[in-house]
């Protein structure tokens, strides 16, 4: 199985941007669905934006028109781009690699944090 390493977050202040980047080891194009989650303190980790390998793409309704995911098959990598970020977006952002039969893959996460 792929291992996967996500880059790209810090800190940020209110209505402002980032690019996570999640790049695999090896070949996404096995991985049915590759995703992005997050977890803030005190909380669940919940789904934040996710994309097939046929580009159906879903979004938390949190996330949804600020938040951009796409996955570059060719580079093995999957991006999330985030715009008007918010305090409570802050979490720990992590990549997940889903295929349709097997195991599941996480990345160990990236810490974001929006704050004045």
């Amino acid at each position: 199985q792929v291992q996967l390493v996500e880059s790209g977050g810090g800190l940020v202040q209110p209505g402002g941007s980032l690019r996570l980047s999640c790049v695999a080891s090896g070949s996404i194009v096995d991985y049915y669905v590759m995703a992005w989650y997050r977890q803030a303190p005190g909380k669940q980790r919940e789904l934040a934006a996710a994309a097939t390998i046929g580009d159906t793409i879903n979004y938390a309704d949190s996330v949804k028109g600020r938040f951009t995911i796409s996955r570059d098959n060719a580079k093995n990598t999957v991006y999330l781009q985030m715009n008007n970020l918010k305090p409570e977006d802050t979490a720990v952002y992590y990549c997940n690699a889903h295929p349709l039969i097997g195991v599941q893959v996480w990345g160990q996460g990236t810490q974001v944090t929006v704050s004045s």
